[in-house]
């Protein structure tokens, strides 16, 4: 069945050579763990972008249930948590997924600093990488306040008075992500548009251009 549907689409759509680029594009040797145990640390990049695939797919899952206002925004989460099937353990692969996703991203940038993989012609990836570990930490911060608990909203009122004291634009940017003069309902509901659509919508084209580069460069090997 899968077949006659593949074939249907690929007399329409002629997707085989497409498919063929990706799945017959050789893999350089120095990647390949099962011929050089350094290899795994070229296995950084992978995980970082499956554990990123689950932070999505949970993600998805839990805003069917979650209620970004100030009212219900933590019986939302109690309700997820207690009653939903599987609720439980969805919030804590995404829970545990986002200080995770850091981490492997952390390994992945360790990796490519001391092995050269940043030097040319690869310097744009590079900033692109960077780029893409700021959205990700900005994830992380938005994230965090939507259950709307104590230590939630007492980590974000630190949070706003760090980038208040940034020069220039420190107020601005604080006005913006707060929406008012105190930690609130505007602060939750902007919290949660950003986390949700804002970043979300630049990660993937920023993680379209870094695999973009990728395959247009190669994988990078050892000095």
């Amino acid at each position: 069945m899968l077949k006659n549907v593949y074939n249907w689409i690929d007399e329409r759509l002629d997707i085989t050579p497409m498919w063929r680029d990706v799945a017959d594009h050789e893999v350089p040797e120095h990647v390949n763990p099962a011929h050089h145990f350094s290899a795994f640390v070229y296995c950084f990049g992978g995980l970082t972008f499956f554990i990123t695939v689950i932070q999505i797919l949970s993600g998805m899952f839990l805003t069917m249930y979650y209620v970004p206002d100030i009212i219900n925004a933590y019986a939302s989460v109690d309700y997820l948590q207690h009653k939903v099937a599987f609720g439980a353990i969805v919030r804590g692969m995404h829970h545990w997924g986002a200080s995770l996703v850091i981490v492997m991203m952390f390994l992945h940038t360790l990796r490519v600093f001391f092995t050269g993989s940043y030097k040319n012609p690869r310097e744009m990836n590079w900033v692109v990488g960077v780029m893409i570990f700021f959205v990700m930490l900005g994830l992380g911060l938005t994230g965090y306040l939507l259950p709307w608990d104590n230590k939630a909203y007492f980590a974000t009122k630190v949070t706003m008075e760090i980038t208040s004291s940034a020069p220039f634009v420190g107020e601005y940017i604080k006005s913006l992500l707060q929406g008012g003069d105190i930690v609130g309902a505007q602060t939750l509901t902007r919290f949660f548009a950003i986390h949700v659509f804002f970043l979300p919508g630049v990660l993937l084209g920023l993680l379209g251009a870094h695999f973009f580069m990728i395959r247009k460069q190669g994988i990078s090997g050892p000095l």
